[in-house]
């Protein structure tokens, strides 16, 4: 896959490692296989990886989505929530990384337009 900045398309794949980590572990805590959490999970990946223009400001927003839905409830319990809480934490992290980090930015440049080239080297 063609990327523009090597250190960014890493950081954008760590990020995409850590959702799956996160979809993994919620379904370890709560007992449960969650299809529609790894189907999401690699649907954010690919776009991580793809580099594709906005990408991330989508995969931000939706991060920043999911802390604002789950904010309310981890902090009234948060006796027992307080794994969420630190989710919570480590997703605004990603977020901003995705929004100001200067490498990240470069990574995300290539043309929607130039999608069947992405993939040759």
């Amino acid at each position: 896959m063609k990327t523009n900045n090597v250190q960014g398309k890493n950081i954008a794949v760590i990020i995409g490692l850590y959702l799956f980590a996160k979809t993994i572990l919620n379904m370890v805590i709560g007992g449960g296989f969650d299809i529609k959490g790894l189907v999401g999970d690699v649907v954010l990946f690919v776009a991580l990886f793809s580099g594709l223009q906005y990408l991330n400001y989508a995969v931000t927003a939706i991060l920043a989505i999911v802390v604002v839905v789950n904010l309310p409830d981890n902090i009234t319990h948060i006796g027992s929530n307080w794994i969420y809480l630190i989710e919570a934490v480590v997703d605004v992290v990603c977020a901003v990384i995705l929004c100001t980090n200067p490498s990240v930015d470069k990574h995300f440049t290539n043309k929607w337009s130039e999608i069947s080239t992405l993939f040759n080297k």
